[in-house]
């Protein structure tokens, strides 16, 4: 808790001060390393605000979780610390219950579907909610679709996964999805996953493939199953104590650099998704493209008991499914 508090105030005495000449400064902080794709799309972000402003607005990056973790730049940006975050929106949805729907399994039906949906009416109404909060979203960037992977036994239908201990998130819906499929679900650091799956605690996981290969999963585990159950994406956020002080225009050029960067970013992702595939087959990670209807069907009953714990989300998911 002290360190925290040191680093909130460390960041409210250096980065309070945004304006530098005739130039206003946001100050952007996420958690990712330089190579990852979504920083190159953040990147994009900083480049294209600075071209459409012609200079009077920059942004200066803070990645590598140099001002905390992700929960804790939210919180910047609630005090005004910080202007911009990207954050996961499984971590959004604790503060906006509405991004919870993006990561119920299959709600898209394929990547297409999943880009109507939030660059539509309901993927743009999701973003406002967290403006209550001054926590205002801007865009979605593409965060893959997460699929299963194990050691020693392929998963190729979802009878296979039982008996199977499979490391999700700390997220009562992955544990509700595993569970459903046959597996049994645990939670586990995301840090400790390597030396687990190496020593037989946990038989396999569940990750994206730029995640699985950066993580160097890879090297031990020897299945890769393509069932994509979930499509959780990033957001950007601007802090509305910042938001509402920039002018009309400022506001276009804002919005307008974020669009650009999510167009971009997608390819920064598609790129990284195609490399790290590579890497995984030469490494002799057998790659399975299973029938994902069988897993959808096995993974109903989730979406059945999120709608009746959260009747008040009923509108949104069919707004989404009848898209």
């Amino acid at each position: 808790m002290k360190k925290i508090g040191f680093v909130c105030m460390l960041a409210f005495l250096l980065l309070s001060c945004k304006k530098e000449g005739n130039t206003k400064m946001l100050y952007l902080a996420h958690t990712l390393p330089q190579t990852h794709p979504v920083h190159k799309g953040i990147l994009e972000f900083q480049k294209a605000l600075d071209e459409k402003s012609k200079g009077k607005m920059q942004v200066k990056i803070f990645p590598d979780g140099q001002l905390g973790s992700e929960r804790e730049v939210l919180e910047l940006l609630q005090i005004g610390s910080v202007a911009i975050t990207k954050v996961s929106a499984a971590t959004l949805s604790n503060f906006v219950p509405e991004y919870q729907v993006l990561g119920i399994p299959y709600v898209f039906r394929d990547k297409q579907h999943q880009f109507d949906v939030l660059e539509g009416e309901v993927g743009k109404s999701i973003l406002a909610k967290g403006s209550k909060l001054w926590l205002r979203g801007l865009v979605y960037y593409d965060a893959g679709s997460r699929s299963f992977y194990t050691a020693n036994k392929a998963i190729r239908k979802p009878e296979d996964l039982n008996g199977l201990k499979i490391r999700v998130m700390n997220d009562q819906m992955s544990i509700n999805m595993v569970t459903a499929m046959g597996g049994s679900a645990t939670p586990m650091s995301y840090g400790e996953l390597y030396t687990a799956i190496q020593q037989g605690v946990v038989d396999g996981a569940e990750n994206n493939p730029p995640s699985f290969v950066s993580s160097n999963h890879y090297e031990i585990s020897k299945y890769y199953t393509i069932d994509e159950h979930s499509s959780v994406p990033d957001v950007l956020l601007i802090g509305t104590k910042f938001w509402d002080k920039l002018s009309d225009q400022e506001k276009i050029w804002v919005q307008e650099a974020a669009d650009k960067s999510s167009k971009a970013q997608k390819k920064f992702w598609q790129e990284s998704v195609d490399e790290s595939m590579e890497i995984a087959k030469k490494a002799g990670v057998e790659i399975i493209l299973p029938e994902k209807s069988l897993f959808e069907n096995k993974s109903k009953s989730v979406l059945e008991t999120f709608i009746k714990e959260h009747p008040e989300m009923t509108e949104i998911i069919n707004s989404i499914k009848n898209q």
